[in-house]
């Protein structure tokens, strides 16, 4: 069961700084800017705790990188995709340049480049952290990860790389890559348990088939992730309990990440669950914090479901309320689809 964690991230913080947004996409006025300077060296490695702890580069994710809900610690990417990335810098940004690390490694993973218009994600898949250079110098913006994913391209048949994943409804009747995930998270036995918000975990999203092989693969959309954490925010608003609170909050994601050829044994399951394109997951919370998981607490949950999308419309998706007794814990799904839907089960 996944706990309610507490975050050191500088959400909230304001300093005297100079603000710098690095965007996804280029201007209006059509200005790109070119990497032109040589690459430069790579530095020496330094202990990871070292990097962690080193205040030359002071520079910190803003809180608009958090997502809405300021609980999002993750973005995805394609390889070599530009990332939008708000970060907050002290002193002239021009001073700094940018890498990247793997997530629990200290070795930059290209040479540093300058910092424009855009940062551009690491070619190779896998979980990344920024790294910032300064006078020789490094920041680890461990706050937020980025993960650059497999381009669903790159699914041969049924598998990507050994791990089975099946066809989606769009490969059988409209063609390859219609109305299919973008790509696949590349995830490895020591990637499970980088938290991804502030309540959820890479493991909440794994897709639960069994299957023994590493790396595996999830689909997923940040977009649900914002939602679930502005739907834990809510609940916690409609009990009076606020973020100070040392009141724990028990959530537990029952599915998230399904793959076609998992969804398929599902009873009951959609033939085109939205599971399947990394936007949905079934939760139980412990909405009135008695301890149990109850078809009251479901109930609870949707009216937090129906407020969030009522003050976040971009947010709209479907919510599927299952508090029947062939369910041995009732529980919610909730969707970021962009349409809405409502349904009991």
């Amino acid at each position: 069961m996944a706990e309610e964690r507490r975050s050191s991230n500088p959400w909230g913080r304001r300093r005297r700084a100079e603000w710098l947004t690095v965007f996804a996409a280029v201007t209006a006025a059509g200005a790109v800017l070119q990497f032109s300077s040589p690459p430069q060296p790579l530095l020496q490695k330094a202990p990871f705790a070292a990097l962690r702890a080193r205040e030359a580069v002071p520079a910190s994710a803003s809180a608009d990188a958090f997502g809405k809900s300021g609980g999002v610690n993750l973005r995805v990417a394609l390889p070599s995709e530009a990332v939008e990335f708000p970060l907050e810098v002290d002193g002239d940004p021009a001073t700094v340049t940018y890498s990247w690390v793997r997530a629990g490694s200290d070795s930059l993973a290209q040479p540093p480049r300058p910092i424009g218009a855009k940062l551009v994600a690491p070619a190779t898949p896998g979980m990344y952290h920024l790294a910032l250079v300064r006078a020789g110098e490094r920041r680890i913006v461990d706050e937020v990860t980025v993960a650059v994913m497999v381009p669903f391209a790159e699914k041969i048949g049924a598998t990507l790389n050994g791990y089975r994943i099946g066809t989606y409804l769009a490969e059988r009747i409209r063609g390859r890559d219609a109305g299919a995930p973008e790509g696949f998270i590349e995830v490895g036995p020591g990637d499970v348990e980088l938290p991804i918000t502030r309540h959820l975990r890479v493991a909440d999203f794994l897709t639960h088939d069994g299957q023994d092989t590493w790396p595996r693969y999830v689909a997923l959309d940040p977009k649900l992730l914002d939602k679930l954490e502005l739907v834990i925010a809510e609940v916690k608003r409609l009990q009076g309990v606020s973020d100070t609170s040392r009141r724990v909050l028990a959530l537990d994601v029952h599915s998230g990440f399904r793959t076609p050829s998992h969804n398929r044994g599902v009873p009951r399951a959609a033939r085109d669950s939205r599971h399947q394109y990394g936007d949905a997951a079934d939760v139980v919370i412990d909405a009135d914090f008695d301890g149990r998981f109850t078809a009251a607490d479901s109930r609870l949950v949707a009216l937090a479901v129906e407020m969030v999308e009522q003050d976040h419309p971009e947010l709209k998706g479907g919510m599927g309320l299952y508090t029947s007794r062939r369910y041995r814990t009732p529980y919610v799904h909730i969707d970021a689809r962009g349409r809405r839907a409502r349904w009991r089960g």
